[in-house]
């Protein structure tokens, strides 16, 4: 019964676990060394060398941040990495650095004007770093003692006596304190510290002197030393926030979700006195804009400004678009993106995967889908993915896996693939069965100059 329970649990947590993988979550970081050239296959991503040495580039002068207002474009075409790309540069830059993601075609669903939108993403693209400095109370908790009223009616009193390796002092604890130590279960042997300001209290640990005190600890179990000299001292600390909080001005903001001009003057308005006095420092960072050609004119114009500003981000944006109409216009340009903006970008392109890259990626998304896969069944997977696209061959992994499943196999295998791709058609075969029996649909408005065009491409 008790097997049972647990392979029932074990399935559970397997299931979970699929369900949170994503297109991109083997991706760990850019793969690079010290010297900024990349590795072959490294931290989830393959090949695209030339392409992730330049974004290496764009990192290190992310992480310098004197140099604002600067535009990345990743162009290539669809399945070649441009969005792996961005997230793992993400990764590489770790929750220090603001990084803001967004679709270009976002903007038109949002209540909110399209400039609003553009302009609220670039300020969440930069951080503020705010230096505080705050009385603070460290010490081992030598005992604790609370006393309650016998009819459960009444104010609750309290001592705490903390020490450090020079001091021992008692304190009188009120109904606020009595309930945060309550709260945070604080017993005799714990180390914490109370901030004098708030009255917070955080468990640092246990006491090393304590770790016998327990035949057996949670592996959670944290020790440290007790802390020495002085109980009462003074601590520095720096937070990160978003440049435009809107937790703090969320009371500001209309119906529509904008935010008025007045309290953005506000912000920057407390930011530089801040800067002045010493309390903060900007950190700009990262807004990442994935179908950038989904912009109009208007937006385009708007970003064109937006880069000027010394406070602005590194925008980085990607395409798989050629020349094509810039949206709003009947005018043709390299990306639909107007010549002028495309002057300040540096253009970082993407280049197709050859054979033994695919069958590497597949390989890592074999891996992070926990799909166990046989030489023969990943070659021929990798050569479906050449002839039709790297994503629909990644969309085969988990279908194949549970086909497998299905027959009670522990290893997907070249049958589990046929299975799979008999069921699923790509876009080929899709266009091939409309062309084939298109007269069959409703409101079919193909003619023989759009069918001619289809056999073309």
């Amino acid at each position: 019964m008790a097997a049972a329970a647990a392979a029932k649990i074990a399935e559970v947590r397997e299931t979970t676990r699929v369900e949170r993988i994503g297109a991109h979550s083997h991706i760990r970081g850019l793969g690079l060394d010290e010297s900024l050239e990349a590795r072959h296959v490294s931290q989830g991503l393959v090949g695209q060398v030339t392409a992730r040495r330049a974004v290496g580039i764009v990192l290190q002068m992310v992480r310098d941040g004197r140099i604002a207002g600067r535009a990345v474009l990743l162009a290539g075409q669809p399945g070649t990495g441009k969005t792996a790309l961005a997230t793992a540069l993400a990764a590489a830059l770790g929750l220090d650095t603001p990084f803001t993601s967004m679709a270009g075609s976002e903007i038109y669903s949002l209540e909110m004007s399209k400039t609003e939108a553009l302009t609220q993403a670039i300020r969440k693209s930069i951080g503020v770093r705010i230096k505080e400095e705050t009385e603070i109370i460290e010490g081992e908790v030598v005992e604790v003692q609370i006393e309650r009223p016998a009819t459960g009616v009444g104010t609750k009193v309290g001592k705490l006596i903390l020490k450090t390796t020079d001091m021992e002092t008692v304190y009188d604890l009120g109904g606020k304190m009595i309930d945060s130590i309550l709260k945070e279960k604080v017993q005799s042997g714990d180390v914490i510290t109370i901030d004098k300001a708030t009255g917070k209290i955080t468990r640092l640990g246990r006491s090393f002197a304590r770790a016998r005190d327990y035949d057996a600890t949670g592996q959670q179990t944290r020790f440290v030393q007790c802390p020495e000299g002085e109980l009462q001292k003074g601590k520095k600390w720096c937070t990160l926030v978003w440049y435009e909080s809107r937790i703090n001005i969320i009371e500001f903001i209309g119906d529509t979700g904008e935010i008025k001009t007045e309290v953005r003057e506000q912000i920057n308005g407390k930011v530089a006195e801040w800067r002045e006095e010493g309390k903060a420092e900007i950190i700009p960072g990262v807004l990442f804009i994935d179908e950038v050609h989904m912009l109009d004119i208007e937006c385009f114009s708007f970003l064109n400004r937006a880069l000027e500003n010394e406070m602005s981000p590194i925008v980085i944006m990607a395409t798989n678009r050629g020349i094509t109409k810039i949206r709003g216009t009947t005018y043709k340009s390299p990306h639909g993106i107007p010549l002028d903006l495309l002057d300040r970008t540096i253009i970082i392109p993407t280049q197709p995967y050859e054979e033994k890259e695919l069958r590497e990626i597949l390989s890592i998304r074999c891996e992070e889908e926990d799909c166990q896969m046989s030489d023969n069944a990943l070659t021929v997977l990798t050569r479906i993915s050449k002839e039709t696209s790297l994503r629909y061959g990644m969309q085969l992994i988990m279908t194949s896996s549970l086909i497998a499943r299905k027959r009670k196999a522990h290893e997907v295998d070249v049958e589990d693939i046929k299975r799979a791709y008999q069921l699923f058609f790509d876009e080929g075969r899709s266009v091939q069965f409309l062309r084939e029996y298109q007269q069959e649909f409703m409101f079919n408005e193909l003619d023989d100059k759009d069918d001619l065009e289809m056999e073309t491409n």
